[in-house]
C-alpha cells in the first residue's frame, strides 16, 4: 500500500508514493518496507529507536517531536491514535463493515458480552466477540492474551471477523485499550457501562483518571446504556452527550429489573423495557447477574430482537466459565469458582451466594503480586462481610513474596473477629477448604475464575486449573 493512501490524510509526507510493506509499533518486527511507529511506554520509547529502524529497512517513522531523519519521519500529535487509524486502513476498515456493541466497567464486562452474544446468534446473527476469556467468530473460539486486544491484532481481528460474515462484534473494552488508543477509529452503535470500583491503580493514578479512562468510550459510541445502581454510573449518565438509557435491579430507571428471585438454580424477574413488562428466567444465580442480564437483554431489544426470542435465549444460557461456576463435587457441600478480584467484585459474589447458603460460606481467595497492593486489605473487608469463614492464600503472586502480600491483605481484618485460616500455597488452601466444608456450606474459590495456571516468581507460568485441583483434593478426603 502506498504510504499516502495508508495515511488518509491524516498526517502530511513528502515521501508519499513510498510502498509500505508492514506496519509496527514493535522494533522486533520492523523489516524492509516497514512503517515504525513510535510509541511512547512505560519502559520503552521507540522514538529512541527511529534511526535505527530505518537503518533496518523501515521506509519511514511516525513520531511526535522531530528526531532529524529528514523526510522519513511523519511527525503527529499523537502516535498511538495515528497508528490505529493506519491499522484501520491497513486492513480495510473492518470496523466500518460491522455493527459494534462495547461494553466497559470493572466487573461484569465478560458476562455481558457473552449473553449479548448469545441472544444475537440465537437469532440467527453471526456474531464475534472479543474478551477476557476468549475471542470468538461465531461458533469458533480463539485464544486471546489481552481484554482488548493490542492495535495492529485487533483490526486483524475485526477483518477476519468481517471476512467470516459477521454482522454484529460484541466485545469488552477495557480502560486500557482506551487511553492507549487500541480500538482506532472505531465507533459502537451502542456501549454499555456496568460498574466502576477500585482496580489498576498500579497503571491509573487514581480513581478519576480510571473513570475519565472508561468515560472515553462514550465519546465514540451512538447510545450509551449505563448502570445507574452504581455512584460512577450516575455520574456518566449526567455527563454523556450521546443518546442515553439508564438501568437498574433496584429503582425505577428507563429500564429496571424487579419482582427479582434468586436461589442456586437461577433467577427470575420483571424486566420492566419501556411500556412493556417482560418475565425473564434464567439459569445462573446472583443479583450482579441479573444486572448484567438486564443490560445484555436491553442491548438486543434495542437491535430490534423480540422478546420472546430474547427471554428464550436467557432461558438456555448456562454462564461463562470461572463467572459464579459451580464445580461438581456429588458431595453435600457446594463449591463455586468466581473470577471476582476485586473489593466490589467479591462483595458482590459473595451477597449473592449467601443469600441461598444454608451452612456455612466459605471464602478462599489471594491477591495478585505486582499489582495494586491499596486494594488488598480491601479485599479482606468486602470478604469479612459476608463469608463466614475465610481461607486466605495466594493468588498470581508474580515477584512478590506470598507471605508479604497476605500480610497486606489481613491488615484489612484487624478489627474482624471472622475466622480465618492461612494458608500460601492455593493448591494446600483449596485442599484445606475441602477438608472443613460441612453438609450446607458453600466454598467460593474467588480470583482465579477462568485461569488455568499460576503467575510465580521469575512471571512463570505453571498449569493451575482449579477444577482439577478440587477434583483431586476430594480424591483425598
Amino acid at each position: 500500500m502506498k504510504l499516502i493512501d495508508l495515511l488518509e490524510n491524516k498526517a502530511v509526507t513528502a515521501v508519499g508514493d513510498t510502498e509500505i510493506l508492514s506496519i509496527t509499533d514493535d522494533t522486533r518486527k520492523v523489516t524492509e518496507g516497514s512503517l515504525f511507529v513510535c510509541v511512547k511506554g512505560g519502559s520503552f520509547d521507540g522514538h529512541d529507536a527511529a534511526a535505527q529502524m530505518l537503518e533496518k529497512g523501515a521506509a519511514a517513522v511516525v513520531c511526535e517531536r522531530d528526531l532529524g531523519l529528514g523526510d522519513k519521519q511523519i511527525l503527529t500529535d499523537n502516535s498511538r491514535k495515528l497508528y490505529g487509524e493506519l491499522c484501520a486502513a491497513w486492513f480495510g476498515h473492518p470496523e466500518r463493515k460491522m455493527t459494534l456493541i462495547g461494553v466497559t466497567g470493572t466487573n461484569g464486562k465478560t458476562t455481558t458480552t457473552s449473553i449479548i452474544k448469545h441472544i444475537l446468534m440465537a437469532d440467527g446473527h453471526k456474531t464475534g466477540l472479543i474478551g477476557t476469556i476468549q475471542n470468538e467468530i461465531g461458533d469458533e473460539i480463539f485464544h486471546t492474551e489481552n481484554t482488548t486486544p493490542l492495535t495492529f491484532e485487533f483490526m486483524s481481528v475485526l477483518a477476519q471477523m468481517a471476512e467470516s460474515g459477521c454482522e454484529y462484534v460484541v466485545m469488552e473494552v477495557s480502560s486500557f485499550a482506551l487511553v492507549q488508543h487500541r480500538i482506532g477509529p472505531a465507533r459502537f452503535k451502542t456501549a454499555v457501562f456496568t460498574n466502576l470500583t477500585q482496580d489498576h491503580l498500579d497503571y491509573h493514578k487514581d480513581m478519576e483518571d480510571y473513570y475519565q479512562a472508561k468515560k472515553m468510550l462514550f465519546d465514540v459510541c451512538d447510545h450509551a446504556l449505563i448502570n445507574v445502581d452504581d455512584e460512577y454510573g450516575k455520574r456518566l449518565f449526567s455527563e454523556v452527550e450521546c443518546g442515553k438509557t439508564s438501568f437498574s435491579v433496584k429503582e425505577k430507571a428507563d429500564v429496571f429489573a424487579d419482582n427479582i428471585a434468586i436461589s442456586s438454580s437461577g433467577s427470575s424477574f420483571d424486566l420492566n423495557h419501556i411500556d412493556e413488562k417482560i418475565c425473564v428466567r434464567s439459569p445462573i444465580p446472583g443479583m450482579f447477574n441479573v444486572s448484567n442480564l438486564t443490560a445484555a437483554a436491553e442491548v438486543c431489544l434495542r437491535e430490534g430482537i423480540s422478546a420472546d426470542k430474547v427471554i428464550s435465549a436467557i432461558a438456555d444460557y448456562n454462564g461463562v466459565k470461572g463467572r459464579c461456576e459451580i464445580i461438581p463435587t456429588g458431595r453435600d457441600f457446594t463449591v463455586i469458582c468466581d473470577y471476582a478480584h476485586t473489593p466490589d467484585a467479591i462483595e458482590n459474589i459473595l451477597r449473592s451466594v449467601k443469600e441461598y447458603t444454608e451452612g456455612r460460606l466459605i471464602c478462599l481467595f489471594g491477591c495478585g503480586g505486582n499489582r495494586d497492593a491499596a486494594k488488598r486489605p480491601k479485599m479482606a473487608a468486602a470478604a469479612a462481610k459476608y463469608a463466614d469463614r475465610l481461607v486466605v492464600t495466594s493468588d498470581n503472586p508474580r515477584n512478590e513474596e506470598p507471605e508479604a502480600i497476605i500480610a497486606d491483605i489481613l491488615a484489612g481484618l484487624e478489627n474482624s473477629n471472622i475466622p480465618r485460616d492461612i494458608v500460601t500455597d492455593r493448591k494446600e488452601a483449596i485442599f484445606h477448604a475441602l477438608k472443613i466444608a460441612e453438609k450446607g456450606d458453600i466454598i467460593v474459590l474467588a480470583g482465579k475464575g477462568h485461569e488455568d495456571y499460576q503467575i510465580l516468581a521469575g512471571m512463570k507460568h505453571i498449569h493451575f486449573d482449579e477444577r482439577e485441583i478440587v477434583a483431586e483434593g476430594l480424591k483425598l478426603l
